[in-house]
């Protein structure tokens, strides 16, 4: 899979090495060209010097064929224009735009944008939003038996109470993470595009839940 990543700071260079270990191919962007030398000599991937949200510099850096971008320079207004452009502009569905200003964090979910907020989150919590991975797990108990991990859920659910979850998965919603921000879901709690979602369940059920939440849920005539 080629993902795209506009900013080479700390954040930036940290990501690209994360995606390019695990085997996939990667393109950085940045206005400044001396920022490259963050990645280092062993960097295999594209290093494209241009403005992230400019569509010339997208295309440079294989936007059309891209997986996954990531808005990680040092601007809000720089990242969610350069992550509505690669949506809406390029079709990829899967982006996450870095903020400093945790206050424009509500306003940049309803336009579909998961946000990571720079404080309390890293280059790793961002390749976890943005690859294909299955469960992460957080927590056994002593018997082992019982599991608390982070499950990717599909957009499809958005909007979906987590009682529906539940009873979909037949396992329980222990709380999300939503904005950076640990939350303890009530009856009345809906799952929101961009939230984390630690299950509790019995380890032998891993696959299972994550089989049902990893699909759209099925409608009901």
């Amino acid at each position: 899979m080629h993902f795209v990543i506009m900013g080479c700071g700390r954040a930036g260079s940290t990501l690209a090495h994360l995606v390019e270990d695990r085997g996939h191919t990667v393109a950085v962007i940045d206005q400044n060209p001396d920022a490259f030398r963050r990645l280092g000599a062993q960097f295999e991937g594209q290093r494209v010097t241009g403005m992230g949200f400019d569509r010339d510099t997208l295309i440079e850096a294989g936007i059309s064929d891209a997986y996954a971008f990531a808005a990680v320079s040092n601007g809000d207004n720089s990242n969610i224009l350069a992550a509505r452009v690669a949506r809406e502009t390029f079709g990829v569905s899967n982006v996450v735009a870095r903020i400093y200003d945790p206050g424009r964090a509500e306003v940049y979910q309803r336009l579909g944008i998961p946000t990571v907020a720079t404080v309390r989150w890293t280059a790793d919590q961002m390749v976890r939003r943005l690859l294909p991975v299955g469960a992460v797990s957080e927590y056994r108990d002593a018997s082992g038996s019982l599991v608390l991990a982070e499950v990717r859920v599909h957009i499809g659910w958005v909007g979906r109470p987590l009682a529906v979850l539940e009873a979909a998965a037949g396992a329980r919603v222990a709380y999300l993470t939503r904005l950076g921000d640990g939350i303890v879901p009530t009856k009345d709690t809906v799952y929101q595009e961009g939230d984390l979602v630690h299950v509790t369940m019995r380890e032998s059920d891993i696959a299972a839940v994550e089989r049902v939440l990893a699909t759209a849920p099925v409608e009901v005539a």
